[in-house]
């Protein structure tokens, strides 16, 4: 049986961040996970994990100015100290929050800069960030996103990120594996996981198109979920959607694919 997290970035929107978990536990997640901690005291957030009984299965290195539009900063050349400051809060709020895995947003390919710049920047970067997490006992993730949705997204297949593990030579970097990220970019869903199951430590699903909840388009996702039970994938799996018609009510879909 797949282990469901909650994104609480994505579902229960419509009442304020801090009230999500309490949503999130009587809906029957025993899990959650969301963009970034660091806008709350860590231990306002540990505080609501112990009350409901909640894991927090990841969240994500800081990712520059998320207001303004960026969505990571690991190729930027002129911005490794800021890289580097950043993994050092996500590793003070993983240590007080619990969580063994953390997300890397890589961001934008920087103007003006080559390819071959941009990648060095990116490799040197994980490298340092994988290094310091595995030290503390966590996992560093990278995660491919679509260059339709993000058009100049540096990080946009799963080869390529498995190439920029290889690059790296680190034994704690493996694949946040996106569905409707992949699906966008590659579809062979199943035969890519099952291909690279030992270096994917965690799980997206959204359905296509619309990024909605699974079973509202395109992705067979009753055969995907009953795969990865067949292969042993034991990790969990995030529901990262936008609710069709509002988190409760767009729920269903658990209940019909037996989640």
């Amino acid at each position: 049986m797949p282990k469901l997290a909650a994104n609480l970035s994505m579902l229960f929107t419509e009442a304020p961040f801090m009230e999500r978990f309490a949503l999130a536990a009587r809906a029957g997640f025993r899990g959650v996970e969301f963009l970034f901690p660091y806008a709350f005291h860590a231990d306002q957030i540990a505080d609501k994990l112990s009350t409901y009984q909640l894991d927090l299965v990841l969240h994500n290195l800081p990712a520059g100015n998320w207001d303004a539009g960026e969505r990571g900063i690991a190729c930027h050349p002129d911005r490794v100290v800021e890289f580097q400051e950043g993994v050092d809060e996500a590793i003070r709020y993983a240590k007080v929050l619990g969580v063994k895995q953390v997300n890397c947003l890589v961001g934008y390919a920087p103007k003006n800069v080559a390819y071959d710049i941009a990648h060095a920047t990116v490799v040197a970067n994980l490298r340092f960030a994988a290094d310091k997490l595995k030290a503390e006992g966590i996992r560093l993730l990278i995660e491919p996103i679509n260059s339709f949705d993000m058009p100049g997204f540096f990080l946009t297949g799963t080869k390529q990120a498995l190439e920029l593990i290889k690059d790296t030579g680190s034994d704690n970097l493996f694949v946040q594996y996106d569905v409707y990220h992949m699906q966008r970019m590659e579809g062979e869903l199943a035969a890519t996981i099952k291909a690279n199951l030992p270096m994917i430590k965690h799980i997206q699903i959204a359905d296509n198109p619309g990024r909605f909840e699974p079973g509202t388009g395109e992705i067979n996702y009753r055969y995907l979920l009953a795969m990865l039970d067949e292969i042993g994938y034991d990790g969990w799996i995030g529901c990262e959607y936008k609710p069709k018609a509002g988190t409760l009510e767009g729920l269903g879909w658990r209940e019909a694919l037996g989640v």
